[in-house]
């Protein structure tokens, strides 16, 4: 008789029960999906009900075809769009791959329902069929919007947040804690940190708490009850350790991410190929080039010129204000640079007293930026009562429009210079100017004068290095809430 031995082969990962964290994002996703259902039969109750307004010329039994398969579209619809990944974690709630997967499916549920159509010879109305999609695609990336918008005033209220371990160097992890500290509508709640030479120090030099050394991140992990672990430089030696911590947390319903050395990359220029198991990241040469190309500079004339024609109103309002407060000129014209160093005359209204420059100098002390070579002060006195009006919703940019149409500045772009502030810039920082300085960017929607000098040339420098037009669109629709805000304007 054969005799059974059995052999220690280690302990065997154990599926635990959902944290709260991991079903409230369950139920965030259901909520997300049941919005998606109601916006598909809503807009299919509309297509077959307006599909005779559109004026094609269609038999009235297509009424009954079309309610024949109605149920079979919008089944069809919300499998597409499982199948495309529009409900993962990873994609709901940051960046613009939910709004952009959302478009695909519906895209492809238009081509398949098209071609099935075609090949089965069904009769299928075309007004119903143009109707479904104009309605229920818009209709969904809105419902997408407000429910994003919901759950980022959820997650400042405290609410849905994530509870976050970093691990790696402690310069490191300030530099990652700093980024999520701000940005405080991702919900991540930082519950401490573990780092190389933990016993020297209980707190990192930018505040985060000492839980424990990275050779003990997965009992770290459990003991703070993380729900996200981010790994940054200096995190673990070795591949396998980090393999071994991924065994350690399997089944405890912990989220990894991981910080790259590969820093200020949009996603869109790295591709993940995989050579002999090696998960090699590619990378697309930087886009400088990309956001000098005619597309953009017609872009930029068209918004341009309808954004004057809607703000004329406004723009001889203003203008009145500012005349009639102390009868100075308008206008204030500074000279500024543009792409690769050139000067241009930049056009604003006049916020300040007449001679607000010769008083710079006694304001000096004032200056919230010691740091950088930007002037900052929150409460400048040289700033008039229409001065402050004006700044607070960024008004007094408007007439930089102008400078848009001459060529001398772009709707989206780093911010303009001073000649000044130029002459004291380091190599790296020059590279600002290869493109035409903005009207908005990256630094109007991400703080404003509230950030830092080195903060505001990040966010030039990663513009610069990775511009898409999606992006400037992106961040013009960003700019709208952060002017209406009025975050940072001063």
């Amino acid at each position: 008789m054969r005799e059974s031995v059995l052999l220690d082969i280690g302990a065997r990962p154990v599926n635990q029960p959902l944290t709260r964290r991991s079903r409230s994002l369950r139920a965030v996703q259901f909520g997300i999906a049941g919005g998606d259902l109601l916006i598909v039969v809503a807009a299919t109750l509309i297509a077959g009900a307006g599909r005779k307004q559109l004026g094609l010329a269609e038999n009235s039994d297509l009424t009954v075809v079309a309610q024949s398969v109605s149920g079979y579209m919008i089944a069809l619809w919300m499998l597409v769009l499982v199948a495309n990944g529009a409900y993962a974690r990873t994609h709901l709630g940051v960046g613009t791959s939910e709004y952009a997967k959302v478009i695909f499916a519906s895209g492809m549920t238009a081509g398949l329902i098209g071609i099935s159509s075609y090949l089965a010879q069904f009769n299928l109305s075309r007004g119903f069929f143009v109707l479904l999609f104009a309605v229920g695609v818009p209709s969904l990336l809105i419902w997408r919007f407000g429910a994003r918008r919901l759950v980022h005033h959820a997650h400042r209220q405290g609410r849905l947040t994530t509870r976050v371990l970093l691990s790696g160097g402690a310069s490191h992890v300030d530099d990652v804690a700093a980024v999520l500290g701000r940005e405080t509508w991702l919900g991540y709640d930082i519950v401490g940190a573990v780092i190389p030479d933990h016993a020297h120090r209980p707190v990192t030099d930018g505040g985060v708490t000492v839980v424990g050394s990275t050779t003990a991140t997965s009992a770290a992990v459990l003991e703070m009850k993380a729900d996200l672990v981010v790994f940054t430089e200096g995190a673990f030696p070795t591949a396998t350790d980090f393999r071994r911590i991924a065994w350690d947390l399997e089944g405890r319903h912990v989220q990894m991410a991981v910080v790259p050395a590969l820093s200020d990359i949009s996603s869109g220029r790295m591709a993940m190929r995989p050579v002999g198991g090696l998960p090699l990241v590619h990378v697309e040469e930087p886009q400088s080039l990309g956001a000098s190309r005619t597309s953009k500079r017609l872009f930029d004339i068209v918004g341009a010129a309808v954004a004057l024609v809607l703000a004329s109103p406004v723009l001889i309002a203003v203008a009145l204000a500012i005349k009639l407060g102390d009868g100075g000129p308008v206008l204030f014209r500074q000279t500024r640079v543009g792409r690769d160093g050139q000067f241009f005359e930049c056009l604003k209204f006049r916020s300040m007293v007449i001679d607000a420059e010769s008083k710079l100098a006694s304001v000096s002390h004032l200056n919230e930026n010691a740091e950088g070579v930007l002037f900052k002060a929150m409460n400048d006195p040289r700033i008039t009562k229409v001065g402050q009006l004006i700044r607070r919703f960024s008004i007094d940019e408007v007439p930089q429009f102008v400078n848009v149409l001459r060529g001398d500045m772009s709707l989206v772009g780093p911010r303009p210079a001073l000649p000044a502030e130029v002459r004291r810039y380091n190599p790296d920082v020059q590279r600002r100017l290869h493109v035409r300085p903005g009207l908005t960017g990256l630094w109007q929607v991400s703080g404003r004068s509230d950030l830092s000098w080195d903060d505001t040339v990040r966010l030039d420098l990663y513009y610069v290095d990775n511009w898409s037009m999606v992006q400037d669109l992106s961040i013009m629709m960003r700019t709208v809430k952060a002017v209406l805000g009025s975050s940072g304007a001063y």
